[in-house]
C-alpha cells in the first residue's frame, strides 16, 4: 500500500539541524505501516539519514563518513520519544551518495518508498531535483511525483500544529551550510590556494538567490506586504512570482512583543474571513474589548480622567501580536510567499549606479576573537528588484539606508520609548474579560513621558506594561525598576495578587509621529512599519497602520516590478510615497502630530495633558503650527548623573515584582557565546571613561535585560570595568538609541538567536 509520510521534527538537543524547514514530500510504495525519515541536505550531501516507523522495531541510520550504522531498538517509542531518537553525525561527508542509502523497512535490500527533504524552502527545489535525479540507480522519477517541490505548496496541506516543526531555529554550526549545499544557484568557489596560509575564507564568494522582492522583517508590516504581493500576482496569473521573507528569529513571531489592542481596520481589508466563524483558518485568539478605563495614578490612588476619543477601543480587539504573526505566517506560505526565518539579514547590497539590490545574511561560524572557527561559513545574498525593509523600530539596515540616501533630511529626528510587558494568568475571581485599562503618572515623574496599560484577554489572562520615552532626562532612573514599582500600586496589585507571571519582554517603540516619518521610499525599496515610524501615540496603536503601510507598499511594488523588465533593474517606488500621504495613516497621524511633544515644551506634564486634551476634543489637528521635538534627540537628553539623587529601587517580593535575571529567563533568549558581540563596542575602555564618570552606569538602568553592568575591577583606573553580557540581550534597541555617546552599535548577531517570546 502506500505510505503515509509524516513529519517529525528534530529534538532541540540536536546541535546540527534543529527545525530544518521541510521542501518537499516524495512518496513511495510499501507493504508495512507508516514511515518517517529526514535527509539532513548539509555540505552539498545527504549527510544523515535517520528512519522511524510505527512498527515495534526502530531501526535508525546514521551516515558518517560514508559508513552507515544501523541501530535496532526492541522497544516501541511513545509519541515523547519519536522526537527524541534523532541524532546528527557532526561531520556527513560531501561524497555520500543516494545509493549508497536503503531506507526501508526490513531487509536493506528493499528498495526505498519514503523521504522527507528537510532543508530551506522553495530555494533548493532544483538542486533538490537535480541531486535526486542524478541518484537514478536508486530513486526513479516517480518518486518526484508531486506538482511542486515549493515549501509552500506543502504546507498548505499540513495542519497548524505540524507547522511548529518546519520553521526554523539555525545554529551556526549548521545554517549556512545547508542553505549553500542546497542552493539553487551555482556555487561561487574561489581557486584553490598556493598554500592553506595563503586562504582567507572571508573572501570565498558568497552565493546568491534572485527574487522579484524581498522582505525584512516577520511582523505584521513585513507579512501583510508579502500577503499582498502574492495576492496581485496570484490574480494576475503571475504565479512565478517570488516574494521572499527573511526573519531573524528562530520563527516567525519569536521576537514579537507588543500591548496589543488591534485595530482591526486593515486586516478586514487584507484578509476579509480572518475572524469569521466561517473560516475553519481563523484567527481564533482574539478577545473583544469591551470596558475603557483611564486613570491618573498618584502614589497611593487612582484618579479617573477622561479618555481621548482615540484611545475608545470599541470595535477593537485584545490579541497577542506574536500568536497574530504566526497565524499570518501560515496564510503568507498557503498562497505561496517564501519565508526563511532564523535568517538575519545583516548588510544592504548596492548595485553599481548606488540602488539598493537586496541584502546579505551574516557569515556564521566566527569565533568571539573574530577568526572563523571550522564551522565557519559565508553569508548568503539575496537580491531583488525590489526590497521592503519591515525591521520594526530601530531597524539596523534601515538606519545605514537612511544614511545614505538622507531620508531624514527633511524631517525631524525620531524620538522613542521603551515598552515592557509581562503576560500574567490571574485569579478568575478578578478576571474582567475585555478590560482595557491606561494610567499616567505614577511611578514616572513629571519630566518623565509615558504610562502603564493591562488588558484582560483570553481565559484569565493578563497583558502588563509600562512605556517609558527615552527622552527622559535623569541617568538614575531604570524602566524596568520603574515597571515593578507600578505594578504594587493598587489599581494594578489588586487582580495580580494570587496570579502567575508567565511571559516577560521589552521592545522599543517610535513616539516621533507624523514629524518624524522620514522619506520612506529610496532607490530600490523602501521602509514599512515601526522602522518607518508609523505609531500613533495618543492611539497606543500601530499595528494597524504598520498592516496598511505594508499593504501599500506591495501595491506599488507589484506595479513597480511587473510594469518592467530584470534588464532594467532596481525600481523606485513613486506610488509608495503617493499612496501614503493619501492614506488613513497620514490623516491620523497628522491630526495628533502636536500631542506628544507637547509634554516636553514649557507646559510641562500638566500643560501637555491640558493641551493634549484640547487637541484630541477641539483642535483635531487643524492649528496652523507643529511642535517640535527638539534637536538633540533621545541621547542628548540625558543629563549627568550628579544633577539627580540616585534613586533606590525597593528589593522584589517574588511575587508580584521581579529581579532582572528572573524576568530574562522568561523571554527564553539565547546566543551562543563564541561569536563576535553584536552589541558593538569599539573600545570598551574609553566608553568606561567617558560615560562612567558623568553618568554613573546609565547602561546598566536604562537596559531592561541585565546586559550592561560596571565591574570592580581595582586594575582599572576608574576601578571598574565595562562588561557586556550580550548573551541576555532581547533585542529592544534601548542602547542604540539611549547611550549619551553613541557609540553602541546594535547588530544582528546569529540568526535564529535571540529572545523566543510567548504570548507576548
Amino acid at each position: 500500500m502506500a505510505a503515509k509520510v509524516k513529519v517529525v521534527a528534530h529534538n532541540e538537543s540536536c546541535s546540527l539541524c534543529r527545525y530544518i524547514p521541510l521542501v518537499d514530500t516524495i512518496q513511495g510504495d510499501t507493504d508495512e505501516g507508516f514511515a518517517n525519515v529526514l535527509t539532513c541536505l548539509a555540505y552539498g550531501a545527504p549527510g544523515n539519514i535517520q528512519s522511524f516507523t510505527e512498527l515495534p522495531s526502530v531501526r535508525r541510520y546514521s551516515i558518517v563518513k560514508g559508513m552507515r550504522e544501523v541501530q535496532t531498538s526492541k522497544k516501541r517509542p511513545s509519541r515523547i520519544q519519536q522526537r527524541q531518537i534523532f541524532t546528527c553525525a557532526a561531520d556527513p561527508a560531501p561524497t555520500i551518495s543516494f545509493s549508497s542509502l536503503h531506507l526501508g523497512i526490513g531487509s536493506p535490500t528493499r528498495p526505498p518508498y519514503s523521504i522527507i527533504i528537510m532543508a530551506v524552502p522553495s530555494l533548493v527545489a532544483a538542486a533538490a531535483r537535480r541531486r535526486l535525479a542524478t541518484s537514478a540507480n536508486t530513486f526513479s522519477r516517480s518518486h518526484l511525483d508531486v506538482p511542486s517541490l515549493h515549501a509552500t505548496r506543502v504546507l498548505s496541506r499540513v495542519n497548524v500544529a505540524s507547522r511548529n516543526s518546519v520553521r526554523a531555529y539555525r545554529p551556526a554550526s549548521i545554517t549556512a551550510g545547508q542553505r549553500r549545499a542546497i542552493s539553487g544557484t551555482s556555487r561561487k568557489r574561489q581557486a584553490t590556494p598556493a598554500s592553506e596560509e595563503d586562504f582567507n575564507p572571508f573572501e570565498i564568494e558568497r552565493e546568491s538567490d534572485q527574487v522579484d522582492v524581498c522582505i525584512v522583517g516577520g511582523g505584521p508590516a513585513g507579512l501583510c506586504a508579502a500577503i499582498r504581493l502574492k495576492q496581485l500576482a496570484n490574480e494576475a496569473g503571475n504565479e512565478d512570482f517570488r516574494v521572499l521573507l527573511l526573519e531573524k528569529a528562530g520563527e516567525i513571531g519569536d521576537h514579537i512583543v507588543s500591548g496589543n489592542v488591534l485595530e482591526p481596520s486593515a486586516l478586514d481589508e487584507l484578509l476579509p474571513d480572518w475572524r469569521s466563524e466561517d473560516n475553519p483558518n481563523r484567527f481564533a485568539n482574539i478577545t473583544a474589548a469591551t470596558v475603557d478605563k483611564m486613570r491618573f495614578l498618584t502614589e497611593k490612588s487612582a484618579i479617573p480622567i477622561p479618555a481621548p476619543p482615540q484611545m475608545n477601543n470599541h470595535g477593537n480587539y485584545i490579541i497577542s501580536l506574536n500568536e497574530l504573526t504566526k497565524w499570518l505566517a501560515e496564510r503568507a506560505e498557503e498562497i505561496g510567499v517564501e519565508i526563511y526565518a532564523g535568517f538575519a539579514a545583516s548588510e544592504v547590497l548596492y548595485t553599481s549606479d548606488g540602488a539598493v539590490k537586496g541584502v546579505a545574511t551574516n557569515d556564521l561560524g566566527i569565533g568571539r576573537d573574530g577568526k572563523p572557527k571550522d564551522s565557519f561559513e559565508r553569508g548568503m545574498e539575496f537580491h531583488a528588484r525590489c526590497t521592503l525593509l519591515a525591521e520594526g523600530c530601530h531597524g539596523s539596515l534601515t538606519k545605514k539606508v537612511i544614511k545614505k540616501f538622507d531620508l531624514r533630511k527633511d524631517s525631524e529626528v525620531q524620538t522613542y520609548g521603551l515598552g515592557i510587558k509581562e503576560v500574567w494568568e490571574i485569579d478568575p475571581a478578578k478576571f474582567e474579560k475585555g478590560l482595557v485599562a491606561h494610567s499616567m503618572g505614577f511611578p514616572l515623574k513629571s519630566d518623565t513621558y509615558g504610562g502603564g496599560w493591562m488588558y484582560h484577554f483570553g481565559e484569565n489572562m493578563v497583558s502588563i506594561g509600562l512605556v517609558v520615552g527615552l527622552d527622559y532626562p535623569n541617568p538614575w532612573m531604570a524602566p524596568y525598576g520603574e515597571f515593578q514599582k507600578m505594578k504594587h500600586h493598587p489599581f494594578y496589585s489588586k487582580y495580580l495578587q494570587g496570579g502567575k507571571c508567565i511571559s516577560y519582554g521589552a521592545r522599543t517603540l517610535n513616539e516621533g509621529g507624523f514629524q518624524s516619518i522620514p522619506k520612506c521610499a529610496f532607490p530600490g525599496g523602501a521602509l514599512i512599519g515601526d522602522t518607518a515610524g508609523f505609531l500613533n501615540v495618543p492611539k497606543i496603536k500601530g499595528t494597524h497602520t504598520a498592516m496598511r503601510s505594508g499593504m501599500l507598499a506591495a501595491e506599488a511594488a507589484f506595479s513597480a516590478v511587473s510594469k518592467s523588465s530584470d534588464e532594467e533593474g532596481a525600481v523606485f517606488l513613486y506610488d509608495y510615497e503617493d499612496s501614503l500621504r493619501k492614506s488613513s495613516i497620514w490623516t491620523e497621524l497628522k491630526e495628533v502630530r502636536n500631542m506628544r511633544p507637547s509634554f516636553h515644551s514649557p507646559l510641562g506634564l500638566y500643560g501637555g495633558i491640558i493641551y493634549s486634551g484640547l487637541e484630541a476634543f477641539l483642535f483635531k489637528g487643524k492649528m496652523p503650527w507643529t511642535l517640535s521635538h527638539g534637536k538633540k534627540g533621545d541621547s542628548g537628553a540625558t543629563k549627568p548623573a550628579s544633577a539627580y539623587p540616585k534613586i533606590e529601587y525597593p528589593k522584589p517580593d517574588g511575587k508580584i515584582s521581579f529581579d532582572i535575571l528572573t524576568s530574562v529567563s522568561r523571554t527564553g533568549t539565547n546566543h551562543e557565546e563564541d561569536q563576535p558581540c553584536h552589541l558593538q563596542v569599539a573600545d570598551w575602555d574609553k566608553h568606561a571613561e567617558e560615560h562612567y564618570p558623568k553618568y554613573q552606569g546609565v547602561e546598566n538602568r536604562f537596559c531592561p535585560a541585565g546586559v550592561y553592568e560596571y565591574v570592580e575591577d581595582e586594575s582599572k583606573p576608574l576601578g571598574v570595568r565595562f562588561q557586556i553580557n550580550s548573551q541576555n540581550c532581547v533585542h529592544c534597541k534601548t542602547c542604540d538609541i539611549k547611550v549619551p555617546g553613541q557609540d553602541i552599535t546594535w547588530q544582528t548577531p546569529q540568526g535564529g538567536e535571540g529572545p523566543k517570546y510567548v504570548m507576548t
